[in-house]
């Protein structure tokens, strides 16, 4: 992040996951199609992107500021490249978010300057006006005392999850498997300011909030905290049975099939005292009574720190974790019958 040195590093010692299809002649091959799309999801390709992101170049993307205006322009521009269009109609891959949102929502702090949310959309082949939202947040917490706070975990790796995950599913659109739902990639600002990002868009839907079956909310997915610390093949699960427990069931079952990653519950708890579901995106789906998922590595001694780089990622874990939501939502999308609400806020 600092310099381009870690970068190098990391792709000399780091190996590409491919994806083969075998064929035969002489008898029927059933192809998993969801793990031949989540092999694409790779470490080296997760790096490429969050050596961009999360360096000096986009001054640690604070609300409103140009950083977060660079990094804006980097997710459209990939949206752009991989042919996946906005949900717009247009070339527009923008929802604009107002200076004076943000001035009646953040109750007296410093006024903060115009921002967007970025959106993109695979369209659904079968039910495209039920939507799936994979949601990660764009911005981060600037610079202080002349130090950027990069906010490589922070959320650079849950933003390049999103990335790879929308890259699997258009591949998987190209080749005529695309999900019967539609997919809407979901880029948030201000969370660092309150969720005002999320908080937008769930008040200002692009499509009705009635339409949205599920929220999967991706942030910080890339190190391990010090209770795993030599058993980093986990992840935090914080939401996935508050709304709705077949979205619960679904995804321990999909864990099962695809990866047996450790999903720790115990930021779920009612009970917790460091209240993290509350505390990223998601919420604000939840408090529409629309089942979420918050996928979590825990808090670091680089949280919220200049010391929070890309240098740090952890990127073999980071594509198992990108894969799992790949899959859960693969299933999701592609189920016969929609998700199913019966709890409520």
């Amino acid at each position: 992040m600092k310099n381009l040195l870690p970068f190098a590093i990391f792709f000399a010692c780091i190996s590409c996951s491919t994806s083969k299809e075998t064929i035969s002649t002489d008898k029927e091959i059933t192809v998993d199609y969801s793990t031949k799309y989540a092999e694409t999801i790779t470490a080296k390709d997760l790096g490429k992107h969050l050596f961009v992101y999360a360096s000096d170049e986009f001054e640690g993307r604070d609300t409103g500021e140009p950083g977060q205006k660079k990094a804006s322009e980097y997710l459209k521009n990939f949206y752009l490249k991989n042919g996946i269009k906005s949900p717009k109609n247009d070339n527009n891959y923008y929802q604009k978010v107002p200076s004076q949102y943000f001035t009646k929502n953040v109750f007296g702090k410093k006024p903060l300057k115009n921002s967007e949310n970025v959106v993109a959309l695979i369209k659904g082949t079968e039910k495209p006006e039920e939507i799936i939202v994979i949601s990660a947040h764009l911005d981060h917490i600037g610079s202080k005392d002349g130090k950027i706070y990069n906010g490589a975990d922070d959320d650079g790796s849950g933003t390049v999850a999103v990335l790879e995950i929308a890259e699997a599913f258009k591949k998987a659109s190209d080749e005529g498997k695309g999900p019967k739902r539609s997919i809407l990639l979901l880029h948030v600002t201000g969370e660092e300011k309150g969720l005002l990002g999320s908080k937008y868009y769930t008040e200002n839907p692009i499509f009705p909030l009635s339409n949205t079956i599920t929220n999967l909310n991706i942030d910080m997915i890339g190190r391990v905290d010090d209770i795993h610390k030599g058993k980093p093949n986990y992840i935090y699960l914080i939401g996935s049975d508050k709304l709705s427990s077949q979205l619960h069931n679904i995804s321990e079952s999909i864990n099962r099939k695809y990866l047996n990653i450790d999903l720790d519950y115990r930021y779920n708890d009612e009970n917790d005292p460091n209240r993290f579901y509350y505390r990223s995106d998601h919420y604000n789906f939840a408090k529409h009574n629309i089942p979420i998922i918050f996928y979590f590595n825990g808090i670091h001694d680089d949280y919220h720190k200049p010391t929070d780089t890309p240098d740090k990622i952890n990127y073999k874990l980071l594509e198992s974790r990108t894969r799992l939501i790949f899959h859960t939502a693969w299933e999701i999308a592609n189920r016969n019958e929609r998700i199913k609400l019966n709890k409520k806020n």
